[in-house]
């Protein structure tokens, strides 16, 4: 399946955050099906499809599949003065929302002298980076649970936003995960050894806040910009956890969706292969 689409990531969300820049990316998302055991009777594949928001485009949208695949929903989100938020303040499986974790989050607030939603927020953020090391050695991380960033205190960008989504969440902010693809900076073309994660928070006045924990910990020197800013170089493919997908899948919900989800006569099937390309680039506005 190939996906082609141009990104673009704005990031004049505060006061305080640089303009806006636009790049213009052609991506190629493939998978290849190894063929099932014998006897089976149905392969299911579902693949993600990015989609329009207020801070991307997505044009030129287009597959090559076998007989009987189709785009079942590639919508559009759009921006709403006051969305429906109380999806966004509850738990997911790997993000309780537990004693322990409303009393951590209640101590960096007061620590923090937090008050208004972008202080709270801002106090989360600066702890997830000051508290957590990017370290994908080991077993346990790249899941986004809560307790175990809380407790290692390293992980990946999932782990990451684990935290800062489960302690927003615990004090009362909405805060959404959202995952997509990095794509170098450098132009040209090549492949994507996988994905990033970022996530938002929802502040009173403003809207929907992005923030990535995981490059500010990576960059230091951009922690600040990290805070509201998104920079040009990924885009979104889709958000949330504990998903279920359209038509919905036999098997259990799934932890976040980026890769190609399979299932063979109902049951879960890994035998997919991936290769994700960017394939050329520039920069400036749409057409």
């Amino acid at each position: 399946m190939r996906i082609l689409g141009l990104a673009l990531l704005l990031s004049a969300v505060l006061a305080a955050a640089p303009a806006p820049r636009i790049r213009r990316v052609s991506f190629s998302y493939e998978a290849t099906i190894q063929t099932p055991p014998v006897g089976t009777r149905s392969l299911e594949v579902w693949v993600p499809v990015p989609h329009k928001d207020s801070w991307q485009e997505v044009s030129h949208l287009g597959y090559e599949a076998p007989a009987g695949a189709a785009v079942l929903s590639a919508p559009a989100i759009a921006p709403a003065s006051r969305p429906d938020l109380s999806q966004y303040l509850g738990p997911d499986s790997l993000v309780p929302l537990d004693r322990q974790i409303q009393a951590w989050t209640l101590n960096v607030i007061r620590r923090a002298g937090a008050r208004t939603d972008i202080e709270r927020a801002r106090a989360i953020f600066d702890h997830v980076v000051a508290t957590m090391t990017y370290d994908k050695s080991g077993v346990g991380w790249e899941r986004g649970a809560i307790c175990y960033a809380c407790t290692r205190r390293r992980g990946n960008c999932t782990d990451f936003h684990a935290m800062f989504i489960g302690f927003c969440r615990a004090e009362g902010t909405p805060a959404r995960f959202a995952i997509g693809f990095p794509i170098p900076p450098e132009h040209g073309h090549g492949t994507i050894a996988g994905y990033h994660c970022w996530a938002e928070f929802y502040a009173r006045g403003i809207g929907w806040v992005p923030v990535d924990a995981s490059e500010a910990a990576i960059e230091p020197a951009h922690h600040a910009y990290y805070f509201g800013a998104h920079d040009e170089n990924r885009f979104e493919f889709s958000r949330g956890r504990d998903l279920h997908l359209t038509p919905p899948q036999a098997g259990p919900a799934l932890n976040y969706f980026i890769h190609p989800y399979a299932e063979a006569d109902g049951r879960p099937y890994a035998g997919v292969a991936t290769v994700f390309r960017y394939l050329g680039s520039s920069d400036g506005g749409l057409s």
